[in-house]
């Protein structure tokens, strides 16, 4: 008899076919169509079995298992939502040498400090080397324990000698599980061991911390289904030639998914920076052309932002359009309106837009400090200083309102500001600040003459 059940299904997304594709139907991943082994024929039926707990209303559901237990370090706790879940599973992904390691090393001390043992399991360094990165950043401590492994039996041999309430695996790529077939590192593999892993998490009231590997492209590494099976998803970036590093939560089931934390790594190892966003602007004793200071939201925490322009003579050919740390889609539209709308004429002149410290902005919010930036560098007549600009642009040339205006208006002023080239209808000035309402762009370029 023939039969009906399919032969191979995608790592990316589980969609199954009776035949080897080169690229999946459903989620047009290439490569990601492998052969599975003969599975058994489902149920017709499932008839009731035992409970692991009785139902109960919702108001006598006991909470104390889900609260957040802080970690010491305010930034790291800041994107987690207040702190560590006990039973939790995160997923940290990031690029080699960005500083995920010696992050985890610092938190697993802090949690060894405060609540008992912990255990660090690296599959890709031995103890020793660990050891002498802890010395180095003093994370010693009697609590802490180390082990090397790449087998998941000697990592569970390991959680149930030392009964850690935190377990760091330093990465998930590196341990196997002999129970499944697969290349180590593997979709199979890994999700094979996340699996496990997430199930003793949960039996024992462990928070566990994977450490995942990252693609070219910046997106974590193995199957996405790896992200589904974890609690929180954390992405810990920063440039090679800057100190600064970024920590997002891009998925969080115990608090908000869109804060940060910011880090400045160094020889005494990753230190967090609570107020960066001196980091973000640059200190000079009077305006320049071709600069402009904005105010972006990074979850609910309001960052000041310099956003800089060049605009030079084209040396001949076409004109040269270059971004760094902006959107090029978002940077190549303002300019559109800024020669369109503002009556600055652009199309024969190189354009170079950049933000800095690299940071990176993405926002509509900074829009109107671009356009400024542009048409500043263009005229070479730099903006009045303590001046910030908030408002996305539209292609009309309009400016419009966006979100959090009284949150980046405080901190602004916080950072001595004195005015704000701000959209109609912007709500109250706070203390010591002076708004001005602009309704286009039109208008806001006035500023320049």
């Amino acid at each position: 008899m023939k039969s009906t059940r399919p032969a191979h299904r995608c790592t990316e997304c589980g969609y199954t076919s009776a035949k080897w594709v080169g690229r999946c139907p459903e989620c047009q991943t290439w490569g990601s169509i492998h052969e599975l082994g003969a599975v058994g024929s489902p149920l017709r039926a499932v008839s009731a079995g035992p409970v692991s707990a009785k139902a109960r209303p919702i108001g006598q559901v006991d909470l104390v298992g889900a609260r957040a237990v802080p970690t010491g370090i305010a930034e790291f706790d800041r994107v987690l939502g207040g702190g560590l879940v006990p039973g939790a599973v995160l997923l940290v992904a990031g690029e080699p040498g960005v500083g995920k390691s010696t992050l985890l090393l610092e938190v697993a001390h802090r949690v060894a400090e405060r609540n008992g043992p912990t255990l660090v399991v690296s599959g890709e360094e031995s103890a020793a080397q660990v050891r002498l990165r802890a010395e180095r950043i003093g994370a010693l401590h009697d609590q802490l324990y180390l082990a090397a492994e790449t087998e998941l039996g000697a990592v569970l041999s390991h959680v149930e000698d030392v009964n850690p309430s935190l377990l760091v695996l330093d990465s998930v790529q590196t341990v196997r599980s002999p129970a499944v077939d697969g290349t180590d590192g593997g979709a199979t593999q890994v999700r094979a061991v996340a699996s496990a892993l997430s199930g003793v998490a949960k039996a024992r009231g462990m928070t566990t911390i994977l450490v995942g590997h990252v693609t070219k492209d910046g997106a974590i590494a193995g199957p996405r289904a790896l992200e589904h099976l974890v609690d929180v998803v954390i992405s810990f970036d920063g440039e090679r030639h800057s100190t600064l590093r970024m920590v997002r939560a891009t998925k969080n089931r115990f608090g908000p998914a869109d804060e940060i934390g910011c880090f400045e790594i160094g020889d005494s190892g990753v230190v967090g920076v609570p107020d960066p966003s001196h980091l973000f602007v640059s200190r000079r004793s009077a305006p320049v052309p071709g600069s402009c200071v904005t105010v972006t939201m990074e979850g609910s925490r309001p960052l000041l932002a310099e956003v800089q322009a060049l605009v030079a003579t084209a040396g001949g050919g076409s004109p040269r359009r270059a971004v760094s740390g902006l959107d090029p889609a978002r940077v190549a539209m303002v300019n559109a309106v800024v020669e369109r709308r503002g009556g600055v004429k652009l199309a024969d002149a190189d354009v170079f837009a950049a933000s800095v410290g690299g940071v990176r902005i993405v926002e509509p919010a900074a829009d109107l400090a671009l356009a400024l930036a542009i048409a500043s560098a263009a005229k070479d007549r730099p903006l009045p200083h303590g001046m910030i600009a908030l408002g996305e642009v539209g292609l009309s040339g309009e400016i419009r309102r966006v979100g959090g205006t009284g949150r980046r208006l405080a901190e602004a002023a916080r950072q001595g500001y004195t005015a704000a080239l701000v959209p109609e209808d912007s709500g109250p000035a706070p203390a010591g600040m002076r708004l001005i309402e602009v309704p286009d762009i039109g208008t806001a370029l006035t500023r320049l003459q």
